[in-house]
Protein backbone atom coordinates (compact mmCIF):
# COMPACT_ATOMS: atom_id res chain seq x y z
CA UNK A 1 0.00 0.00 0.00
CA UNK A 2 1.18 3.54 -0.69
CA UNK A 3 -0.08 7.11 -0.92
CA UNK A 4 0.16 8.40 -4.50
CA UNK A 5 -1.16 11.95 -4.11
CA UNK A 6 -2.02 14.26 -1.22
CA UNK A 7 -4.02 17.51 -1.42
CA UNK A 8 -4.22 19.97 1.48
CA UNK A 9 -6.30 23.11 1.86
CA UNK A 10 -6.04 25.34 4.95
CA UNK A 11 -4.45 22.57 7.05
CA UNK A 12 -2.55 24.36 9.82
CA UNK A 13 0.08 26.53 8.06
CA UNK A 14 -0.39 24.83 4.68
CA UNK A 15 -2.89 26.87 2.66
CA UNK A 16 -3.01 25.08 -0.69
CA UNK A 17 -0.73 22.24 -1.68
CA UNK A 18 -0.86 19.15 -3.90
CA UNK A 19 1.96 16.59 -3.89
CA UNK A 20 2.70 13.39 -5.79
CA UNK A 21 4.79 10.85 -3.92
CA UNK A 22 7.22 8.04 -4.57
CA UNK A 23 5.94 4.61 -3.48
CA UNK A 24 9.24 4.22 -1.60
CA UNK A 25 11.03 7.14 0.11
CA UNK A 26 9.74 10.70 0.52
CA UNK A 27 11.82 13.27 2.41
CA UNK A 28 10.80 16.69 3.71
CA UNK A 29 13.61 19.09 4.60
CA UNK A 30 13.25 22.53 6.17
CA UNK A 31 13.69 24.59 9.30
CA UNK A 32 11.51 24.18 12.36
CA UNK A 33 7.99 25.54 12.05
CA UNK A 34 7.92 25.48 8.25
CA UNK A 35 5.33 22.70 7.90
CA UNK A 36 7.26 19.41 7.63
CA UNK A 37 5.51 17.82 10.58
CA UNK A 38 2.13 19.16 9.41
CA UNK A 39 2.53 17.25 6.14
CA UNK A 40 3.23 14.01 7.99
CA UNK A 41 0.34 14.74 10.32
CA UNK A 42 -2.00 15.16 7.34
CA UNK A 43 -1.02 11.68 6.13
CA UNK A 44 -1.69 10.34 9.62
CA UNK A 45 -5.04 12.16 9.75
CA UNK A 46 -6.33 10.42 6.63
CA UNK A 47 -5.68 7.04 8.27
CA UNK A 48 -6.94 7.74 11.79
CA UNK A 49 -9.58 10.45 11.18
CA UNK A 50 -7.71 12.71 13.58
CA UNK A 51 -4.43 14.54 14.08
CA UNK A 52 -1.51 12.88 15.83
CA UNK A 53 -0.99 16.06 17.83
CA UNK A 54 -4.19 18.14 18.11
CA UNK A 55 -7.06 17.01 20.32
CA UNK A 56 -9.60 19.27 18.60
CA UNK A 57 -10.25 19.17 14.85
CA UNK A 58 -10.81 22.93 14.95
CA UNK A 59 -7.14 23.42 15.89
CA UNK A 60 -6.10 21.92 12.55
CA UNK A 61 -7.86 24.63 10.51
CA UNK A 62 -5.62 27.54 9.54
CA UNK A 63 -6.45 30.30 12.02
CA UNK A 64 -7.41 32.71 9.22
CA UNK A 65 -9.81 30.30 7.54
CA UNK A 66 -13.20 28.71 8.26
CA UNK A 67 -12.61 25.21 6.89
CA UNK A 68 -9.96 22.66 5.90
CA UNK A 69 -9.82 19.84 3.37
CA UNK A 70 -7.54 16.81 3.08
CA UNK A 71 -7.66 14.34 0.22
CA UNK A 72 -5.45 11.35 -0.46
CA UNK A 73 -5.24 8.93 -3.40
CA UNK A 74 -3.90 5.52 -2.38
CA UNK A 75 -2.94 2.28 -4.07
CA UNK A 76 -4.04 -0.57 -1.80
CA UNK A 77 -4.10 -4.25 -2.76
CA UNK A 78 -3.95 -3.30 -6.47
CA UNK A 79 -6.99 -1.03 -6.09
CA UNK A 80 -7.29 2.76 -5.95
CA UNK A 81 -8.70 4.33 -2.80
CA UNK A 82 -9.76 7.98 -2.57
CA UNK A 83 -10.08 9.31 0.99
CA UNK A 84 -11.54 12.75 1.71
CA UNK A 85 -11.90 14.76 4.89
CA UNK A 86 -13.55 18.15 5.26
CA UNK A 87 -13.96 20.14 8.47
CA UNK A 88 -15.84 23.43 8.93
CA UNK A 89 -15.61 25.47 12.09
CA UNK A 90 -18.30 24.49 14.55
CA UNK A 91 -19.43 21.53 12.48
CA UNK A 92 -18.89 17.78 12.48
CA UNK A 93 -16.11 16.48 10.23
CA UNK A 94 -17.05 14.86 6.92
CA UNK A 95 -15.09 11.71 6.05
CA UNK A 96 -15.51 9.82 2.76
CA UNK A 97 -14.05 6.74 1.11
CA UNK A 98 -14.40 6.71 -2.68
CA UNK A 99 -16.96 9.55 -2.41
CA UNK A 100 -19.17 7.58 0.02
CA UNK A 101 -19.52 9.11 3.48
CA UNK A 102 -18.86 6.92 6.51
CA UNK A 103 -21.73 6.39 8.94
CA UNK A 104 -19.21 5.79 11.72
CA UNK A 105 -15.59 6.93 11.65
CA UNK A 106 -14.57 3.68 13.38
CA UNK A 107 -15.36 1.90 10.09
CA UNK A 108 -12.36 3.64 8.50
CA UNK A 109 -9.76 2.72 11.13
CA UNK A 110 -7.49 -0.03 9.86
CA UNK A 111 -8.15 0.51 6.15
CA UNK A 112 -4.87 2.44 5.70
CA UNK A 113 -2.50 1.19 8.43
CA UNK A 114 0.17 3.63 9.45
CA UNK A 115 2.97 3.94 12.01
CA UNK A 116 4.22 7.34 13.16
CA UNK A 117 7.48 7.99 15.01
CA UNK A 118 7.63 11.50 16.47
CA UNK A 119 9.30 13.49 19.27
CA UNK A 120 5.79 13.66 20.76
CA UNK A 121 6.11 9.94 21.52
CA UNK A 122 8.18 10.91 24.56
CA UNK A 123 4.84 11.26 26.36
CA UNK A 124 4.70 7.44 26.45
CA UNK A 125 7.61 7.59 28.87
CA UNK A 126 7.09 10.89 30.67
CA UNK A 127 3.30 11.10 31.02
CA UNK A 128 0.70 9.06 32.90
CA UNK A 129 -0.79 5.64 32.21
CA UNK A 130 -3.49 7.07 29.93
CA UNK A 131 -0.87 7.72 27.23
CA UNK A 132 0.36 4.12 27.36
CA UNK A 133 -3.17 2.69 27.23
CA UNK A 134 -3.87 4.95 24.25
CA UNK A 135 -0.80 3.50 22.54
CA UNK A 136 -2.04 -0.07 22.99
CA UNK A 137 -5.54 0.85 21.86
CA UNK A 138 -4.40 2.72 18.75
CA UNK A 139 -2.31 -0.22 17.54
CA UNK A 140 -4.82 -2.98 18.21
CA UNK A 141 -7.67 -0.93 16.73
CA UNK A 142 -5.85 -0.82 13.38
CA UNK A 143 -6.27 -4.55 12.84
CA UNK A 144 -9.18 -5.52 15.13
CA UNK A 145 -12.38 -3.56 14.51
CA UNK A 146 -14.28 -5.43 17.22
CA UNK A 147 -11.65 -4.33 19.74
CA UNK A 148 -12.28 -0.70 18.82
CA UNK A 149 -16.06 -1.17 19.07
CA UNK A 150 -15.70 -2.92 22.44
CA UNK A 151 -13.42 -0.15 23.70
CA UNK A 152 -15.91 2.55 22.69
CA UNK A 153 -18.73 0.64 24.40
CA UNK A 154 -16.62 -0.01 27.51
CA UNK A 155 -15.88 3.71 27.91
CA UNK A 156 -19.58 4.53 27.57
CA UNK A 157 -20.50 1.93 30.17
CA UNK A 158 -17.77 3.27 32.46
CA UNK A 159 -19.21 6.80 32.16
CA UNK A 160 -22.69 5.54 33.01
CA UNK A 161 -21.44 3.53 35.97
CA UNK A 162 -19.51 6.54 37.31
CA UNK A 163 -22.59 8.73 36.89
CA UNK A 164 -24.65 6.21 38.83
CA UNK A 165 -22.10 6.19 41.67
CA UNK A 166 -22.27 9.99 41.85
CA UNK A 167 -26.08 9.83 41.90
CA UNK A 168 -25.93 7.43 44.84
CA UNK A 169 -23.60 9.81 46.69
CA UNK A 170 -25.82 12.83 46.05
CA UNK A 171 -28.71 11.29 47.96
CA UNK A 172 -30.22 8.66 45.71
CA UNK A 173 -30.83 5.25 47.24
CA UNK A 174 -28.04 2.75 46.54
CA UNK A 175 -29.43 0.29 44.02
CA UNK A 176 -27.25 -2.78 43.71
CA UNK A 177 -29.37 -4.30 40.95
CA UNK A 178 -28.97 -1.26 38.69
CA UNK A 179 -25.22 -1.15 39.35
CA UNK A 180 -24.97 -4.85 38.51
CA UNK A 181 -26.45 -4.20 35.06
CA UNK A 182 -23.50 -1.94 34.22
CA UNK A 183 -21.09 -4.34 35.92
CA UNK A 184 -22.12 -7.22 33.65
CA UNK A 185 -21.45 -5.13 30.56
CA UNK A 186 -18.08 -3.98 31.92
CA UNK A 187 -17.10 -7.57 32.73
CA UNK A 188 -17.87 -8.85 29.24
CA UNK A 189 -16.23 -5.98 27.39
CA UNK A 190 -13.30 -5.48 29.77
CA UNK A 191 -12.34 -9.15 29.83
CA UNK A 192 -12.25 -9.28 26.05
CA UNK A 193 -10.17 -6.08 25.82
CA UNK A 194 -7.73 -7.38 28.45
CA UNK A 195 -7.19 -10.65 26.58
CA UNK A 196 -6.40 -8.85 23.32
CA UNK A 197 -4.03 -6.41 25.00
CA UNK A 198 -2.17 -9.28 26.63
CA UNK A 199 -1.90 -11.24 23.38
CA UNK A 200 -0.68 -8.14 21.50
CA UNK A 201 2.07 -7.37 24.00
CA UNK A 202 3.24 -11.00 24.20
CA UNK A 203 3.76 -10.98 20.43
CA UNK A 204 5.23 -7.47 20.27
CA UNK A 205 7.83 -7.96 23.01
CA UNK A 206 10.44 -10.16 21.25
CA UNK A 207 10.34 -8.06 18.06
CA UNK A 208 10.70 -4.85 20.08
CA UNK A 209 13.70 -6.25 21.97
CA UNK A 210 15.29 -7.36 18.69
CA UNK A 211 15.00 -3.88 17.18
CA UNK A 212 16.42 -2.26 20.30
CA UNK A 213 19.38 -4.65 20.22
CA UNK A 214 20.02 -3.75 16.56
CA UNK A 215 20.02 0.00 17.18
CA UNK A 216 22.04 -0.14 20.43
CA UNK A 217 24.39 -2.84 19.05
CA UNK A 218 23.41 -5.15 21.90
CA UNK A 219 24.79 -2.91 24.62
CA UNK A 220 21.55 -2.59 26.62
CA UNK A 221 18.52 -4.67 27.61
CA UNK A 222 14.96 -3.39 27.64
CA UNK A 223 11.59 -4.71 28.70
CA UNK A 224 7.92 -3.82 28.33
CA UNK A 225 5.61 -5.20 31.04
CA UNK A 226 1.83 -5.14 30.89
CA UNK A 227 0.42 -4.16 34.29
CA UNK A 228 -3.19 -5.15 34.96
CA UNK A 229 -5.14 -6.28 38.00
CA UNK A 230 -6.79 -8.81 35.71
CA UNK A 231 -3.59 -10.87 35.67
CA UNK A 232 -4.50 -12.32 39.06
CA UNK A 233 -8.23 -11.67 39.42
CA UNK A 234 -11.39 -11.81 37.35
CA UNK A 235 -12.98 -8.45 36.61
CA UNK A 236 -16.12 -9.71 38.33
CA UNK A 237 -14.25 -10.32 41.60
CA UNK A 238 -12.43 -6.99 41.30
CA UNK A 239 -15.69 -5.06 40.91
CA UNK A 240 -17.36 -6.88 43.80
CA UNK A 241 -14.41 -6.33 46.13
CA UNK A 242 -14.12 -2.64 45.15
CA UNK A 243 -17.82 -1.85 45.48
CA UNK A 244 -17.54 -0.06 48.82
CA UNK A 245 -14.46 1.88 47.71
CA UNK A 246 -16.24 2.88 44.47
CA UNK A 247 -19.17 4.25 46.47
CA UNK A 248 -16.85 6.36 48.63
CA UNK A 249 -14.72 7.70 45.75
CA UNK A 250 -17.76 8.02 43.41
CA UNK A 251 -15.95 6.46 40.46
CA UNK A 252 -14.91 3.02 39.23
CA UNK A 253 -11.53 2.21 40.75
CA UNK A 254 -10.84 -1.12 38.98
CA UNK A 255 -10.96 -2.29 35.38
CA UNK A 256 -8.98 -2.20 32.16
CA UNK A 257 -9.12 1.62 32.25
CA UNK A 258 -6.50 1.34 35.01
CA UNK A 259 -4.05 -0.82 33.02
CA UNK A 260 -0.52 0.42 32.38
CA UNK A 261 2.77 -0.45 30.70
CA UNK A 262 6.05 -0.52 32.62
CA UNK A 263 8.95 0.59 30.40
CA UNK A 264 12.34 -0.52 31.70
CA UNK A 265 16.01 -0.30 30.74
CA UNK A 266 18.34 -2.73 32.46
CA UNK A 267 15.56 -3.59 34.89
CA UNK A 268 14.94 0.02 35.96
CA UNK A 269 12.29 2.54 34.84
CA UNK A 270 13.59 4.17 31.68
CA UNK A 271 11.88 7.42 32.72
CA UNK A 272 14.33 7.73 35.61
CA UNK A 273 17.43 5.89 34.37
CA UNK A 274 17.49 6.36 30.61
CA UNK A 275 19.33 9.15 28.81
CA UNK A 276 17.50 11.12 26.13
CA UNK A 277 19.20 9.00 23.47
CA UNK A 278 18.24 5.75 25.21
CA UNK A 279 14.66 6.88 25.62
CA UNK A 280 14.43 7.83 21.96
CA UNK A 281 15.97 4.50 20.93
CA UNK A 282 13.38 2.73 23.08
CA UNK A 283 10.50 4.53 21.36
CA UNK A 284 11.86 4.02 17.85
CA UNK A 285 12.36 0.29 18.48
CA UNK A 286 8.82 0.08 19.88
CA UNK A 287 7.33 1.73 16.79
CA UNK A 288 9.35 -0.41 14.37
CA UNK A 289 8.14 -3.51 16.19
CA UNK A 290 4.62 -2.16 15.88
CA UNK A 291 5.23 -1.81 12.12
CA UNK A 292 6.24 -5.48 11.81
CA UNK A 293 3.26 -6.59 13.90
CA UNK A 294 0.69 -4.71 11.79
CA UNK A 295 2.39 -5.78 8.56
CA UNK A 296 2.08 -9.44 9.52
CA UNK A 297 -1.63 -9.13 10.27
CA UNK A 298 -2.58 -6.81 7.38
CA UNK A 299 -0.59 -8.75 4.81
CA UNK A 300 1.02 -5.61 3.41
CA UNK A 301 3.33 -2.81 4.55
CA UNK A 302 1.83 0.04 6.57
CA UNK A 303 3.02 3.55 5.71
CA UNK A 304 5.90 4.60 7.98
CA UNK A 305 6.19 8.25 9.10
CA UNK A 306 9.52 9.30 10.64
CA UNK A 307 9.38 12.82 12.07
CA UNK A 308 12.72 14.28 13.19
CA UNK A 309 13.88 10.93 14.59
CA UNK A 310 17.64 11.56 14.56
CA UNK A 311 17.74 14.38 17.12
CA UNK A 312 19.43 13.45 20.44
CA UNK A 313 20.91 10.23 19.01
CA UNK A 314 24.66 9.59 18.79
CA UNK A 315 26.24 8.88 15.40
CA UNK A 316 26.36 5.13 16.05
CA UNK A 317 22.61 4.87 16.64
CA UNK A 318 21.86 7.12 13.68
CA UNK A 319 23.96 4.83 11.50
CA UNK A 320 22.05 1.74 12.69
CA UNK A 321 18.68 3.38 12.04
CA UNK A 322 19.81 4.47 8.57
CA UNK A 323 20.75 0.85 7.82
CA UNK A 324 17.34 -0.37 9.00
CA UNK A 325 15.40 2.21 7.01
CA UNK A 326 17.47 1.40 3.92
CA UNK A 327 16.36 -2.23 3.95
CA UNK A 328 13.56 -3.65 1.82
CA UNK A 329 11.49 -4.70 4.85
CA UNK A 330 9.63 -1.37 4.74
CA UNK A 331 7.32 -0.02 2.06
CA UNK A 332 6.52 3.66 1.65
CA UNK A 333 8.37 5.91 4.10
CA UNK A 334 7.99 9.63 4.82
CA UNK A 335 10.92 11.28 6.61
CA UNK A 336 11.23 14.84 7.91
CA UNK A 337 14.41 16.45 9.20
CA UNK A 338 16.09 19.84 9.58
CA UNK A 339 19.50 18.31 8.88
CA UNK A 340 20.07 17.56 5.22
CA UNK A 341 23.15 15.47 6.05
CA UNK A 342 20.94 12.80 7.65
CA UNK A 343 18.73 12.59 4.59
CA UNK A 344 21.68 12.60 2.21
CA UNK A 345 23.19 9.72 4.17
CA UNK A 346 19.99 7.71 3.85
CA UNK A 347 19.47 8.46 0.18
CA UNK A 348 23.11 7.89 -0.85
CA UNK A 349 23.01 4.37 0.55
CA UNK A 350 19.80 3.40 -1.21
CA UNK A 351 19.06 2.17 -4.66
CA UNK A 352 15.35 2.76 -4.15
CA UNK A 353 13.24 5.45 -5.77
CA UNK A 354 12.81 8.62 -3.72
CA UNK A 355 11.41 12.16 -3.71
CA UNK A 356 12.95 15.10 -1.84
CA UNK A 357 10.84 18.13 -0.94
CA UNK A 358 12.16 21.38 0.53
CA UNK A 359 9.43 23.17 2.49
CA UNK A 360 9.33 26.79 3.60
CA UNK A 361 6.39 28.52 5.33
CA UNK A 362 3.92 25.83 4.32
CA UNK A 363 4.95 25.73 0.66
CA UNK A 364 7.26 23.52 -1.40
CA UNK A 365 10.17 25.60 -2.73
CA UNK A 366 12.10 22.86 -4.52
Amino acid sequence: MHLEKLSLLNYKNILDLELNFSPKINCFIGNNGMGKTNLLDAVYYLSFCKSYFSVSDQQNINHNEQFMVLEGTYRRKELNELVYCGVKRGQKKNFKRNKKEYKKLSEHIGLLPIVMVSPADASLITDGSEERRRYMDSVISQYDRKYLEDLIRYNRVLQQRNKLLKDFASGSRFDEDTLSIWDEQMISLGTSIYGKRKDFLNKLMPVFQEYYQMISLGNETVNLDYKSLLHDNSLRDLLINARWKDQVTQYTTVGIHKDDLELTLGGYPIKKMGSQGQQKTYLIALKLAQFDFIKQIAGFNPILLLDDIFDKLDSQRVEQIVKLVSEDRFGQIFISDTNRDHLNEILSGMEQEYQLFVIDKGAIVS
